[in-house]
C-alpha cells in the first residue's frame, strides 16, 4: 500500500492514541488515484464502552471548568490549526479530493469558528426574574451532558470543529465519529485540541462500522445529545435511536438548493458567481446550488453562459495548482451522478456540458449542465450531491416560489434579483433555513447554520450552536 500521509491514524480514547493492534482496519483511499494510502483502526465494542466511561468522567470535570479556561483552550486550538494549516489542508486534499486552495480555506474557516466559540463560552448568561423582596427566581443555562457527534466526509476539517467547538464552549464532553473515508483530517484536528490542553476525556475520536458505533453510543444513558451531519435517511434512522433515551438532537441533513434567477439580475456577475460556487468541492456540498430556475426572458442567455463557463473548468488532482475541481470523494459518487444524468436525458433534458466520467484511475466526473430538465427526472427530486447543474424555466414570481418550495428539503436557497420589494418577499416566502440574495455565502461563525423540513432541525454556529448544547433550569429561592 502506498503511504502518502504525513500522519499516523488511530483512535483517540480516554486521552490515548490507539493503533491497529488487535483491531479491524479500513483503507483510506486517495480519490485522485484510487490507491490506498493508510490503514485506519476501527473501534470495537470494548473501545466504545471505554470511550463512554471516559466521556462521563470528562463531563463532570469539564462542566466545572471556568469559562475563561474553556475559551483559552479554543483560542489555542485555533492558533495551532493555523500554524499547521498547510499540513492539514494537504491531508484533506489527499483523502477527500478537493483542490488544495479549498482545503486551506476550510482550515481558515474552522479556526474562525473556534475563536467565535471561545467568546461564546464566556457569554452563557441566565437571568433573574422580578420577585418580592427576600425571594429570587433564576433562569440558568447549563451543559446538556456528553455528546455523540457524527460527521460527513465533504468538509473533513470544518465538520469536526463545528461539532467539537460548541460542545466544549458549553461545558460538554463529546465523542466524535468522523467519516472513515477522511480520517486523517479528523485525527490532525484532534491533535490540535490535545496539544492546546483539552483533557483527553473531554473530546474523543472513534472510527468504526457506522451502524455498530451509532447504536452503541446512542443506546447508552451516558449520551445526552446527538449531533449529526449527513443524509436524510441516515439522520431519520439515528433520530429513532435517540428517541429511546429522549436525548437532545441537532440534525443537519441533506438539501436540494433552489436558485431563483430573475430577469433583472446582473447576468454576467450572477453567472460568474454561480458557476464557481456550484462546482466547488465537486458539488459535494449540502448547501450547493442545484436547481437553477431562470426567468424566461434571460433563460437562453443564462444557459449558454453557464455551459460555456462550465466547459472551461479544469478538472484534475486537487494537489495540482492548475485544477479548479478535483475528483469526487469515493468510488460510489461517479456512478450515482452518471445514473442521474442518464435518467434526466432519457426524460427529455438537454446535455449542455460534461455528462461523462473523466481522469484516469481516480473518481472523476466532468462538471455537468443539463437544460430544460423536467420535474419528473430523478435529479430534480433527489439530492445529486455532485457536479450536476439542473436548469429550468419559470415565468412569474409565484411560479418560482412554488418550485423553490416543492421538495421536502429546506436547507439553502439562492435568489438573484435587483428588485428590493421582491427580495423581501422571497426572504419571507421561501422555505429554507438559509437564504442568500445576490450572493452565495451562507456560513459565518456568528450566524446559525441549519435547515427545516427534511433538511433537519436545530442550528450549528452562532450563539444558537452553543445554545443547542445547553439545558434550561429554573431555580426559585425563598
Amino acid at each position: 500500500m502506498t503511504t502518502t500521509y504525513d500522519t499516523k491514524l488511530g483512535l483517540y480514547i480516554a486521552g490515548e492514541w490507539l493503533g491497529a493492534e488487535g483491531r479491524d482496519t479500513q483503507d483510506v483511499v486517495n480519490p485522485a488515484t484510487g490507491a490506498g494510502q493508510a490503514a485506519l483502526p476501527l473501534a470495537s465494542v470494548a473501545d466504545l464502552d471505554r470511550a463512554l466511561e471516559a466521556t462521563e468522567r470528562g463531563f463532570i470535570a469539564w462542566r466545572a471548568t471556568p469559562p475563561e479556561k474553556r475559551a483559552a483552550v479554543l483560542v489555542r486550538t485555533a492558533q495551532l490549526l493555523r500554524e499547521r494549516g498547510d499540513h492539514i489542508a494537504r491531508i484533506a486534499t489527499l483523502e477527500q479530493g478537493k483542490i488544495l486552495a479549498e482545503a486551506k480555506g476550510e482550515v481558515a474557516f474552522a479556526a474562525s469558528l473556534l475563536e467565535f466559540h471561545a467568546g461564546e463560552a464566556q457569554r452563557i448568561y441566565g437571568r433573574v426574574l422580578p420577585r418580592p423582596s427576600g425571594s429570587r427566581s433564576m433562569v440558568l443555562h447549563q451543559p446538556v451532558g456528553p455528546v455523540a457527534a457524527f460527521c460527513a466526509w465533504n468538509f473533513p476539517i470544518m465538520n469536526v470543529v463545528r461539532k467539537i467547538a460548541p460542545a466544549v464552549a458549553a461545558g460538554c464532553s463529546i465523542i466524535i465519529k468522523p467519516s472513515e473515508e477522511t480520517a486523517g483530517s479528523a485525527v490532525e484536528v484532534l491533535r490540535c485540541f490535545q496539544d492546546a490542553g483539552l483533557p483527553g476525556d473531554v473530546a474523543q475520536c472513534v472510527f468504526g462500522v457506522p451502524d455498530m458505533v451509532s447504536r452503541r453510543l446512542l443506546a447508552s444513558p451516558i449520551t445526552r445529545k446527538l449531533s449529526f451531519t449527513g443524509s436524510v435517511p441516515v439522520g431519520k434512522a439515528l433520530m429513532k435511536l435517540a428517541a429511546d433515551t429522549m436525548m437532545r438532537t441537532t440534525m443537519e441533513l441533506g438539501g436540494h438548493g433552489p436558485v431563483l434567477v430573475f430577469d433583472d439580475c446582473d447576468l454576467d456577475k450572477t453567472l460568474d458567481t454561480l458557476v464557481a460556487h456550484k462546482f466547488r468541492n465537486a458539488g459535494q456540498v449540502c448547501v450547493a446550488p442545484t436547481r437553477f430556475h431562470v426567468q424566461d426572458g434571460i433563460y437562453d442567455r443564462f444557459a449558454a453562459g453557464f455551459a460555456e463557463r462550465t466547459r472551461r473548468l479544469k478538472v484534475g488532482d486537487g494537489m495540482d495548482a492548475a485544477s479548479q475541481m478535483g475528483p469526487m470523494a469515493n468510488s460510489r459518487r461517479p456512478d450515482a451522478i452518471a445514473d442521474l444524468v442518464g435518467d434526466a436525458t432519457a426524460a427529455g433534458a438537454t446535455l449542455l456540458a460534461g455528462g461523462e466520467r473523466g481522469g484516469e484511475g481516480g473518481f472523476f466526473f466532468q462538471p455537468t449542465v443539463l437544460s430544460e430538465v423536467p420535474l419528473t427526472a430523478r435529479a430534480m427530486n433527489e439530492e445529486p450531491f455532485g457536479p450536476l447543474a439542473l436548469l429550468s424555466r419559470f415565468g412569474s414570481d409565484e411560479e418560482a416560489i412554488t418550485e423553490a418550495n416543492r421538495l421536502p428539503f429546506g436547507l439553502a436557497a439562492y435568489c438573484f434579483t435587483e428588485n428590493g420589494r421582491r427580495q423581501n418577499i422571497l426572504g419571507d416566502a421561501i422555505e429554507a433555513g438559509m437564504i442568500a440574495i445576490n450572493n452565495v455565502r451562507l456560513s459565518y461563525p456568528d450566524s446559525p447554520f441549519g435547515g427545516m423540513k427534511d433538511s433537519g432541525h436545530g442550528s450549528e454556529d452562532g450563539p444558537e450552536g452553543v445554545a443547542a448544547h445547553l439545558v434550561t433550569k429554573t431555580v426559585h429561592i425563598s
